[in-house]
């Protein structure tokens, strides 16, 4: 074990130390237990992970996903991947074979409801169609739309119809809007990127993140091709993506970079208002987007397409400039994503650059890992999406429950 590798295992354990035992969630806010994002079902993926690696009790991660569980579970139609029971539904797939019979009945229990709630949302993506409305990130991004339902069915029903209308509608999702829509492209929303009003963006906005853009409806499409799911019309949408990212592709000495979103304004004259790369991170950044159009490479067979998203991917990770915006280990925004994705990226790259980057982005995760530090406890941006990083970084090894599927990147 190296020097920095055996630093990763104590930074690790002080993690695990330091998320022992579930608090309640506050009283008025008893949903908050079901958040991936922030509460019980994202923490106890840390300790699912712990205890399929590393062996031992299970009864940390029991406890933690009893405390997800508690109480009434939503599947309304407001709930998604990162909330309610599709969170808890795919916090249940990363359970380890000896201990599933605890939770089948759950599980299956969740997939009926989850799978409901997948037909639901369609249905009223289509209303929302023949209205004539712009769509919303509630409608398809990974945390809370249908690209996040259709990661967790490519995981438990991926030749369900569920799943099938998932993908039929993110080809649809592709297409541009009626002529009355002047243009734009159909994933266009109606609000800002804070999901609100703003005179900056008073038309909406078109989004390229992997949390809450395009990326991820690639990223899902591509993942699902590569298993041999696909609907019709699914090349075509990919393409038309990766069009539309190449169309927006930013170039500069330290590489290619894209913005994180863009205003009427920006489509009518043809370029961003950006005018550099923010940080590299796996929501927004080159990283996520980069990882994206890798997959849907591998997945088209298109090794060009592949070879160009695996040269921005490295030349982003290893540009001074953009690496000393990242100011955080979170999963979303931090190095724990960025390391997390790129060891991902490294496993299909063709390009052999990219298998130099898990070790120095690894050292650089634990040097700046403080357990406790920001006091976020969460997956997304807290201590538990980190320290899950530094497992892998810790065992030099990909996950074995496969809890980073949840950000469509394996």
């Amino acid at each position: 074990m190296t020097a920095p590798v055996a630093t990763a295992a104590a930074i690790l354990q002080q993690y695990t130390d330091h998320l022992t035992e579930p608090t309640p969630p506050p009283t008025d806010e008893p949903w908050a237990a079901q958040s991936l994002a922030d509460g019980a079902a994202g923490i106890s993926l840390l300790h699912v992970e712990i205890a399929s690696r590393y062996g031992g009790s299970w009864r940390a991660a029991h406890r933690w996903i009893t405390a997800a569980a508690s109480g009434t579970v939503s599947a309304a139609d407001t709930t998604g991947l990162f909330l309610g029971a599709p969170a808890v539904g795919f916090l249940l797939t990363t359970v380890p074979p000896p201990f599933q019979h605890l939770y089948d009945p759950a599980r299956k229990t969740l997939h009926r409801h989850i799978t409901d709630l997948a037909h639901r949302r369609v249905d009223a993506t289509l209303a929302r169609v023949r209205a004539g409305d712009l769509a919303t990130f509630g409608e398809y991004d990974l945390f809370y739309g249908l690209t996040g339902l259709g990661a967790y069915l490519l995981r438990t029903d991926p030749e369900g119809a569920a799943l099938e209308r998932v993908l039929q509608y993110l080809v649809a999702l592709t297409q541009p809007l009626a002529p009355d829509g002047r243009g734009l492209p159909g994933w266009w929303v109606s609000h800002d990127p804070a999901r609100g009003e703003s005179p900056h963006f008073p038309a909406g906005h078109g989004n390229f993140g992997a949390a809450h853009g395009i990326t991820g409806p690639l990223l899902l499409l591509a993942q699902a091709m590569r298993r041999g799911i696909t609907v019709d019309g699914h090349r075509e949408a990919m393409w038309t993506i990766c069009e539309h990212l190449g169309d927006w592709c930013q170039h500069s000495p330290a590489g290619p970079w894209w913005p994180e979103h863009i205003s009427r304004r920006d489509l009518d004259r043809g370029r961003p208002h950006h005018d550099a790369p923010a940080r590299p991170s796996w929501c927004y950044g080159t990283t996520g987007i980069a990882r994206a159009g890798q997959l849907a490479g591998l997945a088209l067979r298109a090794r060009d397409l592949q070879a160009f998203y695996e040269d921005a991917l490295y030349r982003a990770l290893t540009d001074p400039e953009q690496l000393a915006r990242v100011t955080d280990t979170g999963l979303c925004h931090g190095w724990a994503g960025i390391y997390q994705t790129a060891v991902r990226a490294a496993a299909d790259a063709l390009d052999p650059r990219l298998r130099t980057l898990p070790k120095s982005l690894g050292v650089t995760l634990a040097a700046q890992a403080q357990p406790g530090e920001p006091a976020a406890t969460g997956l997304i941006n807290g201590d538990a999406g980190t320290a899950l990083a530094l497992t892998t970084f810790a065992s030099q090894q990909a996950p074995i429950t496969g809890w980073d599927a949840c950000l469509l990147i394996n």
